[in-house]
């Protein structure tokens, strides 16, 4: 076989993977809501069983609006104030993941919204960062290696994104590439945080804008040419700048920018198919621009609230769009390319980790 050929679901499986949309708390395990909620006495969980837990999750997010499927994030907020639950959730982040076949993941977080119990920043981000280390260490003994870096969110909306910027400047080599801002897009325009990424400029520091969700093309215009983005969180709506009423498409100013200069997608099909970006995954844009070759990346966002790991996301597109190695590929390396962290430690992981795997398990 070669990488032109299409995988297996086994094999998609067992492929290395990266991911840099991933929110933490998102992803919690239903089991794990339930006995932190028992512990601090948290009564408002719909029910105590995991499986229907998770199920209330996807389902109540299934909703096609982002501000509903943001207001799942209620529960599982609550049960992340204390710096045990957070490295509690951060260690089995990272476990979860490596046993996806993960290797390589930057997760967000707004630390702001884990201080409503008396919690400072610092020991929000501290507490993350340990959780990932241990479970990076606990994933080691199960024979899976992965990286996993934190990315530190300021809600666009709660007006203190420059709190979580200095922190990103703080523990920069300390286990945090970068900034991320995230919350709802409508009404809450990433030039409204400008000061704060002009900051991060002036500190060489890396960030990326949730932008082009549930907003449309000025949302990704302000994030690249106003604040600067390195990445488009999302940023589907990049769609909207293609004509495709002629023979072949024809991409308007802003879409031959963003493809131009490489600038990255985090597209995150399940999400957007919940929140309405999208109605079936055959009709994801991800299909189409990974033809007209913008640097996507594929990713997960939410674990638990679209049910969702790398591994399914992948088979989606296979079965979607008739994805073969070569496309799965294409995505890996995208993302570890368009990484926060240092050149020559994301060439490492692509030539020592992802391409010798990929060429093994395809010539199965």
């Amino acid at each position: 076989m070669s990488l032109s050929n299409k995988p297996s679901k086994d094999q998609v499986k067992r492929l290395p993977k990266a991911v840099l949309h991933d929110h933490l708390d998102g992803g919690l395990r239903p089991q794990t809501i339930i006995e932190i909620a028992e512990k601090i006495g948290y009564k408002k969980l719909p029910t105590n069983d995991p499986i229907a837990l998770g199920n209330w999750f996807e389902e109540s997010c299934n909703s096609h609006s982002l501000v509903r499927y943001l207001e799942t994030f209620s529960h599982t907020i609550a049960v992340m104030q204390t710096q045990e639950a957070i490295i509690q959730v951060a260690r089995e982040c990272a476990i979860d993941l490596a046993r996806d076949g993960v290797v390589y993941a930057e997760v967000r977080g707004a630390p702001e919204l884990f201080t409503e119990q008396g919690l400072s920043i610092d020991q929000v981000v501290e507490a993350t960062t340990e959780g990932y280390k241990q479970g990076m260490a606990e994933a080691a003994k199960e024979g899976k290696q992965i990286r996993v870096e934190s990315l530190l969110c300021g809600m666009r909306q709660a007006g203190r994104s420059q709190e979580a910027a200095e922190a990103v400047v703080k523990y920069r080599d300390k286990g945090v590439v970068g900034f991320d801002i995230a919350g709802p897009e409508d009404g809450f325009p990433p030039t409204k945080q400008l000061e704060t990424f002009e900051y991060l400029r002036r500190e060489n520091a890396h960030f990326t804008i949730h932008a082009g969700e549930a907003y449309g093309l000025p949302s990704i215009w302000e994030a690249i040419q106003i604040c600067g983005a390195e990445r488009l969180g999302h940023g589907v709506r990049i769609i909207d700048d293609i004509d495709f009423s002629g023979p072949t498409p024809k991409l308007g100013r802003l879409a031959s920018y963003v493809r131009d200069r490489r600038i990255p997608l985090e597209l995150c099909p399940t999400s957007n198919l919940q929140t309405g970006a999208a109605k079936t995954y055959k009709e994801h844009p991800i299909g189409v621009l990974a033809k007209l070759r913008f640097r996507i990346t594929l990713n997960t966002d939410n674990r638990l609230m679209s049910n969702t790991s790398m591994t399914h996301e992948m088979n989606q597109c296979v079965e979607a769009f008739d994805w073969k190695f070569v496309d799965l590929q294409r995505v890996t390396v995208n993302a570890l390319k368009s990484s926060f962290i240092p050149f020559e430690e994301r060439l490492e992981i692509i030539e020592k980790v992802v391409k010798p795997a990929y060429l093994a398990i395809a010539a199965e």
